[in-house]
């Protein structure tokens, strides 16, 4: 249950103001067909995190349990820097229109979703839980929390959440997570 719950407390706090929630607002404002642009980012969602839960726990196999204690505690500390870096939409990631909502949605989504903080995150969470079915569960609730109401609310919560202090909790968050797995939290765990 743990996994389940901190993948989706980081994913979703993580997402708030990330080049795929600002995908989100910009397909909303654009087609105004919220469902097929929700079930586009789910379909989109589970896809990438499922490949990155799977690098991460092959990550976790081939590293020993020293070795992956560096390797996660680090990787959370760099999140927790990463998080406060702002993030832009490129315009070619919005440029799929012709394939219809769904589609278009599900490609600029996952396109726009490689390499990006959340999946990253999606990594290290993988490689620092057993489960990863709950992981993929868990980060995938995170960017639908994040995603669905800007999809359907768009312009009206925008102006309203303050980006910089989510931004600032996740980095708190990923740096807390960061430290107890340098100082060995996660030894009962095998790290």
């Amino acid at each position: 249950m743990d996994a389940f719950l901190v993948s989706t407390g980081i994913v979703a706090l993580a997402e708030i103001g990330d080049k795929t929630q600002l995908l989100a607002f910009l397909l909303a404002a654009r087609f105004r067909r919220p469902l097929p642009i929700v079930f586009g980012i789910f379909a989109a969602t589970i896809a990438n995190h499922a490949f990155a839960a799977a690098v991460g726990a092959l990550v976790s196999e081939l590293l020993g349990p020293n070795v992956m204690r560096w390797v996660l505690g680090l990787s959370f500390l760099g999140m927790a820097a990463w998080i406060m870096v702002p993030d832009e939409i490129d315009e070619e990631e919005t440029r799929l229109a012709r394939h219809g909502v769904f589609l278009t949605t599900l490609i600029a989504f996952f396109i726009a979703e490689m390499g990006d903080k959340t999946q990253v995150a999606t990594v290290a969470l993988a490689a620092r839980y057993e489960s990863m079915a709950a992981v993929i569960a868990g980060t995938t609730l995170g960017m639908m929390l994040a995603n669905v109401p800007a999809v359907y609310f768009g312009e009206r919560i925008a102006n309203r959440v303050p980006v910089k202090l989510v931004h600032g909790i996740a980095a708190v968050v990923f740096a807390v997570l960061g430290i107890a797995t340098l100082l060995g939290a996660g030894e009962g765990l095998g790290f």
